[in-house]
Order: structure tokens, then C-alpha cells, then sequence
């Protein structure tokens, strides 16, 4: 058996910089607010605070802008 050792993996800090190349735009606020309040009336903890976070993301202007 030739196993190489140790099989290379990304780290966090290579897949943190690879994601801040790509841009990953975010739906509407008022798609976002719908899934809110599908999440909230199913009553899904996650997908509350899923959709909440995403809202305030969404709306908040990046920096240096």
C-alpha cells in the first residue's frame, strides 16, 4: 500500500480567503422576510435565526461603501 501521509487538507484560513473572492449576493429583503416569517410561524428556531441574520446582512450596507 503507498499511502502518502498526511493527505493534504485545506485549511481554514485558505477556504476563509477563497470564499472572500467569490461574492455571494443575498436574495431581496422581502424574500428574506418572507422565509422570517414561514420560519416563525413553522416554528423553527433555526431557520429564525437563519432568516434574521441573513436580514440584517442583506440590509446593512457593506463597509466602504
Amino acid at each position: 500500500m503507498t499511502a502518502k501521509w498526511p493527505v493534504r487538507r485545506p485549511t481554514e484560513h485558505a477556504a476563509l480567503r477563497a470564499v472572500c473572492r467569490s461574492a455571494r449576493p443575498l436574495p431581496p429583503v422581502p424574500v428574506l422576510m418572507a422565509a422570517l416569517v414561514d420560519a416563525v410561524e413553522r416554528h423553527d428556531r433555526e431557520g429564525v435565526c437563519l432568516a434574521a441574520h441573513r436580514v440584517v446582512r442583506a440590509a446593512t450596507p457593506e463597509v466602504g461603501e
